[in-house]
C-alpha cells in the first residue's frame, strides 16, 4: 500500500456539489492506494503508521492528539511515468480488489478510537485542504 499524508488544519471531500467526508479540526489528510499484492498485513501496518507516525505538532501523533483522519482512495499513487507521455496504470489494484483495503484501512483507524471521514472510492472527488506547515509524507508499506 501506498500513502500520502498531508497534515492539515482542516480537509473534505466533494462529489458533485455534496460533502461526502470532511475534518473539521487539525489532522490527517490520507490519500491512500492499493497494488495487487496488497494484504491485511499491509492494511494494519498503514493504518498503525497513520495512526502512530509523530507528524503532528510538538512530535505528536494522531493517537497521542485525538486528532482525526481524511481517508481518500487515490489510485493514481501507482501511476509509473518512467516511460512516455502517458502514465501506466498497472501497479495499482483494480477495484475488487483495492476498495476494501482501501476501507479497511479506514475502519482499522477507527477500531484504534479515531474520527475518521472518508472520500467515496470510485467517484469523481474534489478534494480541499489546508496543509498545515506544508507537511506531506509518502508513506509505503
Amino acid at each position: 500500500m501506498r500513502a500520502v499524508l498531508q497534515r492539515v488544519t482542516r480537509a473534505s471531500v466533494r462529489v458533485g456539489d455534496r460533502v461526502v467526508g470532511a475534518i473539521e479540526r487539525p489532522g490527517l489528510l490520507a490519500l491512500v492506494a492499493a497494488t495487487h499484492d496488497d494484504s491485511a498485513v499491509d492494511v494494519e501496518r498503514m493504518a498503525r503508521k497513520i495512526a502512530e507516525l509523530r507528524i503532528l505538532p510538538d512530535e505528536t501523533s494522531v493517537l497521542d492528539s485525538g486528532a482525526a483522519v481524511l481517508v481518500v482512495s487515490q489510485f493514481t499513487l501507482y501511476g509509473d511515468t518512467r516511460k512516455g507521455r502517458r502514465p501506466g496504470w498497472s501497479q495499482a489494484a483494480p477495484r475488487p480488489v483495492a476498495e476494501p483495503l482501501v476501507d479497511a484501512v479506514a475502519e482499522a483507524l477507527r477500531q484504534r478510537g479515531i474520527e475518521v471521514a472518508t472520500g467515496q472510492f470510485g467517484a469523481d472527488m474534489q478534494v480541499e485542504l489546508v496543509n498545515d506547515g506544508p507537511f506531506t509524507l509518502v508513506v509505503d508499506t
